[in-house]
Formats: structure tokens, C-alpha cells, sequence
């Protein structure tokens, strides 16, 4: 598929509402979907978004359609844009699966760890029998926010961004249909490589955790990525980081330090991981979440660094560090992420071998 014509976003939060209007901007035609009503009325009335985006793509967005209805949303779309919270794969996948077609794409912003996984072996326990891509971006390309009920602010525009299909073979059509609106993204290889390479497992839950009591005190009234990382903040940072490098290479990947994620996607250097993030000047009036009811937890958890943890019980890795902050992370928030997240019972790969998971992200063969 070359440069399609309709697009569909799902959910209208920061990303979505910022995606939907960048792309009716490049001329696309947009249905914007939520499955709240009352959370997009507004763009509903109005027909459009309002975006505003320094140096880049501004004004109104004409939506072609807004909607809370799955079927309407996916009738015409060539290109599936899930822009929600990684907790809410599953459930998309289950709402989707009766009305997805040939030929479609769908593409998570971002996977976070496992999205793909988790939602084809969804639209498979729901006997989906589409041939559908479905691919996953490493990580959102915006850091925006959103200004209004139809307004969407972009801070920044994220340089590259690796993304893979499953199986692999078919991250090439994905990269080719997007293109056009969106050059910026790359080839991640396969989708171990982008849930590996999650850097929100990194910097999110972590710094939420760490910096819980001022979070609370200041209901967030300081500056997330440049007050909340101190040098010492910084060096819990580099555990979970080294272990998820180290995860990642019991599966035979090379994946990259957060310092070189930063240098990747910002070209922001450092000598240490402190001084990386202090050069990214896009996280320079960023604030931090107002609430410990937060997806840095409530989502990066279960999503990102439980199926990490998994993965390194699994293949014999050790996971301190990352155990540490899921335990934190359920007391604080009162639950249980260790159940509540993506086990890989649930993601389909539990009695998989090294081996046999990467033919399976690879070829899309996998042993039942």
C-alpha cells in the first residue's frame, strides 16, 4: 500500500488528537474514534482540531469523521492509528476483530513492550481471520500535549523512530504507507527489538516512583525530566536500563542504552545518563503528572516493565532492579501488576525458546 488516502486514529488524548490533525493537515482524510463520546464532542462540533506546532504543520484539521463507534470508524480506513494507552491493546483488539478487513494496517503508538504480540494473539483468540498488519512504533514521534477540548499542541517531533510489523517481513509495507506524512520512522527489525528497545520502561515509572513524595507535595508543579532526574535519580535509571540491555541480549539482541536512544531520537549527548537528559532540550518545561494515578505507573508498569521482568525470569536473566520498581509501583497504587500485566502467558510465547520466539516475530511461524 503507497501513500493511502484514509486514515483512522483511535483514542483522543495527547497523541491522538495531535495525530488526527497533523494528518488532516497533509491532506489526509481522518476519522477520529473514542469509545467516550462526551471526551470528543467537542471536536465533533467543531469538525476538526485546532493544532499548534512550532516550526512545523499548523492550524485546523478537518476530520472527515468523529466517532465513537468501531465499525463506522474502521469501514473506510486503509490505515489504523492506535494512539491510547498500551492497557488498552487488549481491549481495542477485542473491539476491532469483528470488523477489520484485508489489506488494513494498524500501527500502535508505541507497543510498548509486547503490544503486537499481545494484539494478534487477541484478534486470534477472537478468531479474526483478516489479513492485517499489525505493527508497532518504539515510541510516540510527538511530545505534545493537548490545550483544549478540540485543541492539540506538538512540543517536539522525535528525529527517528524505529517500527516493526509482525512478522518482519511486513514492516516494509508499513514503512512505505506511511511515508509520505511520516518519513521519520524506521525499520526497528523485528518486534522484539522495538519492546526491547522501550525507553517509557526506563524513564517513566521509574522517576514517577522515586519522585513520588514531591509529585504528591507539589500535585507536579516541577519540571519532570530536569528537576526529577538528580544525579542520583539518574543512577537507578542506569540499573533498569543495564537490565533491560541485558534482557535483551539473552534473546540475542543488541539493544540500545538509553544514552544512545537520547542521542537517536534528540541528538542529545552526555557523558552519563544525568547529563543526557539535562542536554535534551525538549524536556525542558515538561511538567510531571499531577496524580501517582498516573500512566507512567498505571500503564509502563504492567505493560512495559512486567513483560520485561518476565522475559528475564523466563530466559535467566536477573531483574532486580526492575522487580523493585513493579513492587513499588503496586504498593503505592494499592494493585497487582505482576497479574494485571502482560505475562507471556498472556501474550501467547510462554513455551517458547529463544529460538522458536524469534522465527515467530520474524516469519509469523510460531509452534502450538
Amino acid at each position: 500500500m503507497k501513500d493511502p488516502l484514509n486514515f483512522t486514529v483511535i483514542g483522543a488524548g495527547n497523541g491522538g488528537k495531535s495525530m488526527a490533525a497533523y494528518l488532516a493537515l497533509k491532506k489526509k482524510r481522518v476519522t477520529l474514534y473514542n469509545r467516550t463520546f462526551s471526551h470528543i464532542e467537542v471536536i465533533a462540533k467543531r469538525g476538526g482540531i485546532e493544532l499548534e506546532n512550532p516550526g512545523g504543520l499548523s492550524g485546523f484539521g478537518e476530520l472527515a469523521k468523529v466517532t465513537d463507534n468501531m465499525e463506522e470508524a474502521l469501514a473506510e480506513a486503509q490505515v489504523v492509528m492506535v494512539v491510547i494507552p498500551s492497557s488498552g491493546h487488549r481491549d481495542v483488539a477485542k473491539a476491532a476483530a469483528p470488523y477489520l478487513k484485508d489489506g488494513q494496517i494498524v500501527l500502535l503508538h508505541p507497543g510498548r513492550t509486547g503490544g503486537v504480540i499481545e494484539f494478534k494473539e487477541t484478534l486470534r483468540q477472537q478468531k479474526c481471520k483478516a489479513d492485517v498488519i499489525v505493527a508497532e512504533a518504539e515510541t510516540l514521534i510527538y511530545a505534545c500535549r493537548s490545550e483544549g477540548p478540540s485543541q492539540a499542541r506538538i512540543l517536539r517531533v522525535k528525529e527517528a523512530v524505529p517500527l516493526a510489523a509482525l512478522p518482519a517481513t511486513r514492516t516494509t509495507e508499513v514503512l512505505e504507507a506511511i511515508r509520505s506524512v511520516y518519513p521519520q520512522y524506521i525499520d526497528g527489525i523485528n518486534v522484539l527489538h522495538t519492546s526491547l528497545n522501550n525507553m517509557g520502561a526506563v524513564f517513566h515509572p521509574t522517576l514517577a516512583i522515586l519522585n513520588a513524595g514531591r509529585i504528591e507535595s507539589t500535585h507536579g508543579d516541577f519540571e519532570f525530566y530536569i528537576d526529577g532526574v538528580t544525579p542520583s535519580v539518574a543512577r537507578v535509571l542506569e540499573v533498569i536500563d543495564r537490565e533491560r540491555v541485558t534482557v535483551a541480549s539473552a534473546l540475542g539482541i543488541r539493544a540500545r542504552t538509553a544514552i544512545e536512544w537520547l542521542e537517536l531520537a534528540y541528538n542529545s549527548h552526555g557523558e552519563n545518563l544525568h547529563e543526557a537528559i539535562h542536554n535534551q532540550t525538549g524536556y525542558y518545561g515538561i511538567k510531571a503528572p499531577g496524580t501517582l494515578q498516573h500512566r507512567y505507573i498505571f500503564e509502563d508498569v504492567p505493560m512495559s516493565l512486567v513483560p520485561i521482568a518476565a522475559l528475564g525470569e523466563r530466559y535467566g536473566v536477573s531483574v532486580n532492579g526492575i522487580n523493585s520498581i513493579i513492587r513499588l509501583g503496586c504498593f503505592i497504587n494499592s494493585t497487582n501488576y505482576w497479574s494485571s500485566g502482560r505475562t507471556l502467558n498472556k501474550l501467547g510465547i510462554k513455551k517458547l525458546d529463544v529460538s522458536e520466539l524469534t522465527r515467530y516475530v520474524e516469519e509469523g511461524v510460531r509452534e502450538d
